[in-house]
């Protein structure tokens, strides 16, 4: 059953739409990531759901509890900012008591909960400390300890790790995650980082302009993108035009040659164009795959990157970009070399709306 269910949410600014349609229902105890570039309507959508922005129409229920106009205190959810948003004239336990005593709980519990969350954000040493003391990914804990001090039955992240280095956000995003794990907490997470979403979410919702492009696991939004836009936002990827030639067992030609995909080409008849996309590490240089298809070039581009070596290939109007390990025993490919280029049919997926045909 759904512990968190949006439906048919959406809000409008003026004659703009910032969200459209909006469905979703997440488990107990799941981690989603709403993934987007900027302007997509992934904050505005959290939002709603913390109570800071009210829908122009549609329903949120958490638990069962319809809290769709309910302010955001009374909502039991707990929000984690990008800007961390903490007081700088209280202190680290401070900060995370503060919801407490605005709930007027009882000294002793408030002092045996702030204790309990400083251990598990691993911060029991800076518990007097200021946050002009406190590095980001120090604050960031902070607001996380803060957020999860009221035992919220839903935890909203804005975009939390964006003003941090990349070494602190790795480090960061796994801790987070395993608190996440630890506590049982249902999830949402803002995101413009692809890399975020795919390793940290259970589940992961593309937006664009508004709107749901595809929901799936990180598996299922990676090798099985549905829409143009999931496809070229969500990854590396070999984006090319295909022709038709028998969509019932799959035949199309790229630039002459004719590959194979063992998806169905539903609707498509014998000289439709097709984009056909293709993920660089499912492709082979150089060596005849054991399952079919093969493609002839030429190496245009070969960039050294220590462990792995970039190499693209120009068909004829296309091109594809694979990945090869490094190892000192074989020299990368020279530029302008006659290359083959190798990939199984089921690694070949076929977009279903060709915008651009």
């Amino acid at each position: 059953m759904s512990f968190l269910e949006i439906s048919n949410l959406r809000k409008a600014f003026n004659a703009n739409s910032g969200v459209q349609h909006f469905d979703l229902a997440a488990t107990r105890g799941e981690f989603v990531s709403f993934l987007g570039p900027s302007g997509c309507g992934k904050t505005t959508t959290l939002r709603m759901v913390a109570g800071f922005e009210t829908p122009t129409s549609g329903s949120i229920r958490i638990d069962g509890r319809d809290v769709t106009h309910l302010r955001p205190n009374q909502r039991n959810v707990g929000m984690v900012f990008q800007s961390y948003a903490l007081f700088p004239n209280m202190t680290v336990a401070q900060n995370v008591a503060f919801g407490l005593k605005v709930a007027k709980r009882p000294a002793a519990e408030i002092a045996q909960r702030v204790d309990e969350m400083l251990k598990i954000v691993k911060l029991p040493h800076l518990a007097d400390r200021y946050p002009y003391q406190l590095s980001g990914g120090q604050q960031q804990r902070v607001a996380l300890a803060r957020a999860l001090a009221m035992k919220p039955q839903i935890l909203l992240l804005d975009e939390p790790l964006s003003a941090l280095d990349a070494k602190i956000r790795v480090s960061l995003r796994e801790e987070i995650r395993s608190l996440q794990r630890s506590l049982g907490i249902t999830t949402i997470y803002v995101t413009h980082d692809q890399e975020e979403a795919l390793s940290m979410s259970d589940r992961i919702v593309i937006m664009n302009e508004g709107r749901i492009e595809q929901i799936g696991t990180p598996f299922e939004i990676y090798n099985f993108p549905r829409t143009h836009f999931v496809a070229s936002f969500v990854g590396t990827l070999n984006m090319m035009k295909g022709e038709v030639v028998d969509p019932q067992n799959g035949k199309l030609v790229v630039d002459g040659q004719e590959v194979f995909t063992t998806q169905g080409l539903d609707g498509a008849v014998a000289g439709d164009t097709r984009t056909v996309v293709l993920r660089p590490e499912a492709v082979t240089l150089n060596g005849a795959h054991s399952e079919g298809n093969t493609l002839s070039g030429t190496i245009e581009e070969v960039a050294f990157l220590g462990s792995v070596v970039r190499i693209r290939v120009r068909l004829r109007d296309n091109v594809i970009s694979l990945d090869s390990f490094n190892s000192s025993a074989v020299a990368p490919p020279e530029r302008g070399a006659a290359a083959t280029v190798s990939f199984a049919p089921r690694d070949l997926q076929v977009l279903p709306h060709d915008r651009a045909a």
